[in-house]
């Protein structure tokens, strides 16, 4: 497959207001894409494509404010980007968001909130954009997954989750889609310097002690410049890399995983601490 044309091509990014997203929207922009930006920060995603505009005054840059969670308006949302953008030629599933605490300390709502963002919203916008995208041989799809759809920790059990279906929802499209010569590129971050700490949620079984202890170990975790994770996903693009690990943090593990498959947690669970048990926050 050759390599993917930016220019004149058109991008849809979910997740563009802030973070890889956009990083991704204002590096595309500067590769001659027109620009197709989803999210629920009305605000941000103005701004967002105010300063592509103001640079790029020849491309056209759409913007849809929807809350990926809210299952209709993501069915009306895939209906309207078939309608409105049929000269798609890149898919970014961008968007995500996290929630932490175990199994016994979270919801099923809130578990349902994380799949429906991070997994469903995936499946939903691919399968409504799969005719426009095979319209243009040369397409690509990239799907962004996590360190967490690599290695499963402790007290991450939605996220993980959602990152894995990412991730075996990816590789299994991307052998139905070459017949077709469309690529694509599931990424797996590391610490990215985001957003997504300030607007994870924890589940209501979390004490406030637990939960600023996660945070901080989170937080912690976040180094990656957004902009530089957006450049290697860029180039992944153009050469169809198949996969992407971002830094370190995505790299490391993927090798302990391959070592020590099933009993990796035995050494990360030293290093981490064993997860603390405690009462829900008063």
């Amino acid at each position: 497959m050759r390599d993917y044309a930016f220019s004149e091509g058109t991008a849809v990014v979910t997740g563009a207001a802030s973070g890889i997203g956009e990083a991704l929207a204002l590096d595309l922009a500067g590769r001659g894409s027109h620009l197709v930006l989803i999210d629920r920060d009305a605000e941000r995603l103005d701004d967002v494509a105010g300063r592509i505009r103001a640079r790029h005054g020849a491309l056209k840059v759409a913007t849809h404010v929807v809350d990926l969670s809210d299952e209709k308006a993501t069915a009306v949302l895939a209906e309207t980007l078939v309608a409105e953008h049929p000269e798609t030629t890149l898919l970014v599933n961008n968007a995500g968001v996290a929630l932490g605490g175990r199994l016994d300390q979270v919801s099923l709502e809130d578990f349902d909130w994380v799949m429906a963002i991070n997994f469903s919203a995936v499946v939903r916008l691919t399968y409504a954009m799969l005719p426009v995208l095979k319209a243009h041989p040369g397409a690509h799809v990239v799907n962004v997954s996590s360190v967490f759809g690599i290695f499963a920790p402790a007290g991450q059990v939605a996220y993980a989750a959602s990152k894995f279906a990412v991730r075996g929802f990816s590789e299994s499209l991307r052998h139905e889609l070459a017949e077709d010569g469309v690529g694509l590129t599931v990424v797996h971050p590391g610490g990215i310097k985001t957003r997504i700490a300030e607007t994870a949620r924890t589940g209501s079984g979390v004490s406030a002690e637990e939960y600023e202890k996660g945070r901080k170990q989170f937080s912690r975790m976040l180094r990656i410049p957004p902009e530089k994770a957006a450049a290697q996903i860029v180039a992944a693009i153009e050469k169809r890399r198949p996969r992407l690990l971002i830094g370190a943090s995505a790299k490391v593990p993927d090798v302990l995983v391959r070592l020590m498959p099933g009993r990796y947690w035995r050494l990360v669970g030293r290093v981490a601490g064993p997860p603390r048990r405690s009462r829900t926050a008063d």
